[in-house]
């Protein structure tokens, strides 16, 4: 058989091109958000000497994830449609130490001027039935392309690292009984859950009071230096450096 009776092979050819482009969009965009983590990252870890984010981890969902997901929802078959209705191709998933970091960094990400939030789930608030807790957004961001910008969408979820442990296991317990979890273990899940919650609000406060001696013995600090003679010996040479500096560049200025 020739296919090329059979097929427009230049048409094959366009539809390979547009998939490929999809999919590398959705790539990008896990990259693109990843970069933006890591420097709000390293510049809250400049500013407040302390680091909220314990570690990140990105995927993009496979084709076979993405048909399969098609099929179960009922969409129609076509890339517009997956694009607009499946918004977790992209996902980044952000551990934190504490459930405050949580709201900060989403703050942080919210105010990014090129990104865009679509949604937010907040199931540590509202936790889900089965004891499920997280922040979830899903935002749009765009990707510059050679001949185009794609407005793509990510999903973020940030949870602290008790929240993870429970959410890795429940799930590995989910899929080794094929979703069919007896009723027993259900309620026992559930249970951990409220214990894992509970963990988080005793560190949260732990986190809270040693933040508060730090800034206490800070400020002590400051104070103590400005009452000594230290400080007064050097604040008059610094002001009078300052004149010396101003006059110099002011002679310069004239000349």
């Amino acid at each position: 058989m020739d296919l090329n009776k059979v097929f427009d092979m230049q048409q094959l050819k366009d539809m390979k091109v547009e998939l490929t482009r999809f999919m590398m969009a959705y790539q990008f965009a896990c990259d693109e958000m990843n970069t933006k983590i890591n420097i709000l990252s390293d510049e809250f870890n400049y500013l407040h000497d302390y680091n909220p984010i314990e570690h990140v981890k990105s995927r993009v969902k496979s084709p076979e994830s993405i048909f399969n997901k098609i099929l179960r929802k009922g969409y129609e078959f076509s890339l517009e449609s997956i694009k607009e209705n499946i918004r977790d191709i992209a996902g980044v998933r952000i551990t934190c130490s504490f459930i405050s970091d949580i709201y900060v960094l989403a703050e942080m990400l919210g105010k990014q001027k090129d990104i865009t939030v679509v949604e937010y789930k907040d199931y540590i608030e509202n936790p889900k039935p089965n004891g499920y807790q997280s922040l979830h957004l899903i935002v749009q961001i765009p990707i510059f392309m050679t001949d185009r910008t794609i407005n793509t969408y990510v999903e973020i979820q940030i949870r602290t690292i008790a929240m993870d442990f429970w959410a890795s296991l429940e799930h590995k317990i989910y899929y080794k009984y094929d979703k069919e979890i007896p009723k027993h273990m259900q309620e026992e899940l559930q249970k951990t859950a409220f214990v894992a919650a509970e963990l988080d609000r005793k560190m949260e406060w732990l986190h809270k009071e040693v933040s508060s001696i730090k800034k206490e013995n800070e400020d002590n600090d400051i104070l103590s230096f400005l009452n000594s003679d230290t400080f007064s010996n050097i604040l008059p040479k610094a002001v009078e450096q300052y004149k010396q500096n101003f006059l110099e560049f002011k002679e310069k200025k004239v000349d």
